[in-house]
């Protein structure tokens, strides 16, 4: 659902396959496989529409061995996807933009059994500044720098409208953050040392609908 940057490898590891990897450790915990003692390539692949040899091939890079004929056990192939993916890592971040959709990010419950950890919510909106959003403080943007510097964060969260993305980008770079996730509906100008994710929600519906009405 995202582009970043770096298209070709990532630590080692092909983006394309880098982002397969948390639907595969999806499957297996949500269908039971922890059960099992084994599970292949094959199995995988047969029930995600994919090809054998390439989930083979993206599993390798987290250098796992499956046993012949058997498969990789399960409980180690989800250890060392969580472990590869940085799932047991806990990445705080801040997030500018408190609308429909920056609400919704920081209500849902799911980014912490990720790694990412929303601790503070910005907005330049009077009538939202002091409020909470599931206990997430809404703070004046006026304070994102220094609370970036002061508690070390690497990752902001980018969800305000397109006209001002590129500013507050801006801003988070100039502040020390690292690592962008950008939901705003256009591309970003940054450097080179900034990591941007784009996430493209009206990409994503273009396709579908296009593809529901060709």
């Amino acid at each position: 659902m995202g582009t970043s940057k770096n298209k070709k490898t990532i630590v080692g590891i092909p983006e394309p396959s880098l982002r397969r990897l948390p639907l595969y450790l999806s499957y297996i915990k949500n269908n039971n496989f922890i059960e099992r003692k084994f599970i292949s390539a094959t199995h995988i692949a047969k029930d995600l529409n994919l090809d054998s040899t390439q989930v083979t091939k993206d599993i390798s890079f987290m250098d796992i061995i499956g046993k012949t004929r058997v498969g990789y056990d399960v409980l180690e192939l989800i250890d060392t996807l969580e472990i590869f993916l940085g799932y047991r890592n806990t990445n705080n971040a801040f997030l500018i933009g408190t609308g429909n959709l920056g609400t919704a990010l920081i209500k849902y419950g799911g980014f912490e059994k990720s790694g990412l950890k929303i601790i503070a919510a910005f907005d330049n909106d009077p009538q939202k500044i002091g409020s909470e959003i599931e206990k997430i403080k809404i703070l004046p943007i006026d304070k994102f720098s220094n609370l970036v510097d002061r508690m070390h964060i690497k990752i902001g969260i980018l969800t305000v409208p397109a006209g001002v993305a590129q500013e507050y980008a801006d801003l988070m770079i100039s502040c020390g953050i690292k690592a962008i996730w950008n939901f705003a509906p256009l591309p970003l100008k940054t450097n080179d040392e900034t990591i941007i994710e784009n996430t493209s929600i009206y990409s994503n519906l273009a396709v579908l609908l296009k593809k529901l009405n060709p």
